[in-house]
């Protein structure tokens, strides 16, 4: 992680799936892949993605704990070549949280309370986020990503958000 660029405020929450290795749940692999600490040789998989600079403000696993890597005001290494509404490089302008899983696999509902909760405190935080702009790595790296996937429930998510924030007058 870094600072963002100068004038840049977090604008975008971007809602990713991880699971290392692939399909595989627990372990410590998410955090050292985070921290820079993922060893190539603890699993075939690894040898692609070891060197990989990447990193999420948070991640929440399956049993909905949640783990901060970066504060929400740096920037992450969570988006790569991404486009959002014409603006590139997401990573500049968003929050980036994980949540471990695949695209096919339902996520569970300790996740869904965690991340809608999340969601309601950083729009509270941030008055430059807003729930119109809360969107899949799919929706702004489209034919390169597919997280969170099909197995991700969108209107669970939203009605829980729907239920813990409720927006105050901006000025």
């Amino acid at each position: 992680c870094d600072a963002r660029p100068a004038g840049t405020v977090p604008e975008l929450l971007v809602v990713h799936g991880i699971s290392l290795p692939p399909g595989e749940f627990g372990g410590p692999w998410i955090d050292r892949l985070f921290t820079g600490t993922l060893s190539p040789e603890a699993h075939p998989y690894f040898r692609e993605i070891a060197a990989t600079r990447v990193s999420a403000h948070a991640l929440i696993r399956r049993d909905g704990a949640i783990v901060q890597y970066v504060p929400f005001g740096e920037r992450a290494w969570h988006a790569g070549a991404s486009q959002y509404r014409g603006r590139e490089s997401c990573n500049d302008f968003s929050i980036g949280v994980e949540l471990e899983g695949t695209d096919d696999t339902p996520y569970a509902e300790a996740q869904y309370q965690q991340l809608a909760a999340l969601a309601a405190a950083l729009l509270a935080a941030y008055a430059s986020l807003s729930s119109e702009h809360i969107v899949g790595h799919s929706d702004i790296a489209p034919g390169r990503k597919t997280d969170p996937g099909a197995a991700f429930d969108w209107p669970r998510f939203r009605a829980l958000l729907k239920e813990r924030y409720v927006p105050l007058p901006r000025s």
